[in-house]
C-alpha cells in the first residue's frame, strides 16, 4: 500500500480522451482524524476530496481556486471542499456524526447520508466573476452526480468513478478514483469501446484494493484506445489557517462584538471548520487586538 497520494493525467484516442485518476487514501484518512468522522461520513466526504482534487487539477491558473458544495437533506448535513490547481484539498460535512443504513449491497449508505439536494461547483479563475454550476442531485452517491454536472453545466460528457474503503476500525484502508472525459468531435468506435471498457470495469477499491496505482487504472479505462499518461501530481489534505488569520478576522469583527465574545474565563477559541484546529486567543490577545479594532 503507497503512502503517497497523486493524480495522474492521461490522454487517449488521439487526444479525442482525457482523463484523469487518483489515489488518495492518506487524504481521506487525515480528514477522518481531523473531524472524527462516522465511516459513512468518511466515504462521502473521501469521494468528495477525491473528486474535487481531480477537479481542481483541470484549471491552469496558479492560483485558481475550486468549491464544491452539496446542500441536502440527509443526516450529513451537507458537504463542502475546496481544492486548488496544485493537488491541495481541504474539505467538511456538517454532521461529522451522521448514520444511514447501508445499501442492500452491504456498502457503506452514501446516499441516504448525503440526501436530496444541490451540488455546485464554483471557480475562482481570477475573472471579475467565478463561475458556478448548480445541478440537482441524482443519486447522493457523489461519483454519478459529478458525472451529470460534468455534462449538464460543463457539455462535457463524462465517466467519474470514485470509492473510499473503510476498515473495521473505521480508518481508511483505500480511497481514490477516475474521471474520464470525451472531447468535441469524438469517433463512435471510440465511444462504443470506451464503454465496453467502463462495463467491465472493477470498483475503485477494488482495483485499488488488488494494487493498482492511478495509472494502472487508467490504463484499464482506456484500454485498446492508446493511453499515453502525461503527467502526475501530488496531492494532499492541505489547510491553510493560521492563528495570525483568525486574529485578522476578529479584528475585523469590530471593537463591540470582539468584546462580546469572551467566555467566562476571559478567552475566545475559533475553530477551522476544514481541519477542525482550534485556536485560543487568551485576554492578553484579546486586549491588543482591541487597541487595533475600530
Amino acid at each position: 500500500m503507497s503512502d503517497r497520494d497523486y493524480i495522474v493525467r492521461a490522454t487517449a484516442a488521439n487526444e479525442f480522451i482525457r482523463a484523469f485518476a487518483i489515489t488518495s487514501r492518506g487524504i481521506a484518512e487525515k480528514a477522518r482524524v481531523a473531524h472524527n468522522l462516522t465511516p459513512v461520513a468518511t466515504a462521502a466526504l473521501g469521494r468528495l476530496l477525491s473528486g474535487a482534487a481531480m477537479m481542481g487539477i483541470m484549471m491552469k491558473g496558479d492560483k485558481d481556486m475550486l468549491t464544491v458544495r452539496i446542500d441536502a437533506s440527509g443526516p450529513l448535513q451537507g458537504l463542502l471542499v475546496t481544492a486548488d490547481s496544485h493537488g491541495r484539498v481541504k474539505g467538511y460535512v456538517g454532521n461529522p456524526d451522521a448514520e444511514a443504513p447501508d445499501r442492500p449491497d452491504g456498502h457503506l449508505g452514501v446516499g441516504a447520508a448525503v440526501g436530496i439536494g444541490v451540488l455546485s461547483v464554483i471557480k475562482d479563475l481570477g475573472l471579475k466573476d467565478p463561475y458556478i454550476g448548480d445541478i440537482a442531485l441524482q443519486t447522493g452517491e457523489i461519483a454519478e452526480d459529478l458525472t451529470y454536472y460534468f455534462a449538464a453545466s460543463e457539455q462535457t460528457p463524462s465517466s467519474v468513478g470514485l470509492g473510499v474503503l473503510v476498515d473495521r476500525d473505521g480508518s481508511v484502508l483505500q480511497s481514490g478514483g477516475f474521471i474520464v472525459q470525451l472531447m468535441p468531435d469524438v469517433p463512435d468506435e471510440v465511444i462504443t469501446k470506451l464503454e465496453e471498457n467502463l462495463k467491465g470495469l472493477p470498483t475503485v477499491t477494488e482495483m485499488l484494493s488488488a494494487g493498482d496505482t492511478p495509472e494502472d487504472m487508467l490504463s484499464r479505462v482506456l484500454a485498446g484506445l492508446s493511453p499515453e499518461m502525461t503527467g502526475t501530481n501530488d496531492a494532499e489534505f492541505f489547510c491553510n489557517c493560521s492563528r495570525d488569520r483568525y486574529a485578522q478576522g476578529l479584528i475585523s469583527l469590530g471593537k463591540k462584538e470582539l468584546g462580546n465574545l469572551p467566555d467566562e474565563n476571559g478567552e475566545i477559541e475559533v475553530r477551522c471548520r476544514f481541519c477542525n484546529k482550534a485556536y485560543r486567543f487568551d485576554r492578553n490577545d484579546i486586549d491588543e487586538m482591541l487597541k487595533i479594532a475600530r
